[in-house]
């Protein structure tokens, strides 16, 4: 747990940030008309989860947020790679 207020308050500014850049992303995934760019913004919307799993591990001073993110991670690893390969080669395996 942080004690600082001044973290505190900087640790909420970022998840605000996070949050408005995740709406900003939301948009590109659904603008967007290639496949090849949806997975990329697919992908940093990952990225962007698991920073809010950081930040709010942070915040809670709890050790199981960041188990989250790790997992989310190796997830959005393994399924960038299957779409990857499906779109390049039209095979998953």
């Amino acid at each position: 747990m942080i004690e600082s207020a001044f973290v505190r308050d900087l640790l909420g500014l970022s998840l605000v940030v996070l949050a408005l850049l995740a709406l900003v992303i939301f948009y590109r995934i659904w603008r967007v008309r290639s496949a090849a760019d949806r997975l990329l913004a697919v992908d940093v919307f990952t990225s962007l989860l698991i920073n809010v799993c950081i930040v709010v591990a942070l915040l809670e001073g709890s050790d199981y947020v960041i188990d989250v993110g790790i997992i989310l991670a190796a997830l959005s690893f393994a399924g960038t790679l299957a779409i990857a390969r499906y779109l390049a080669e039209g095979k998953v395996f």
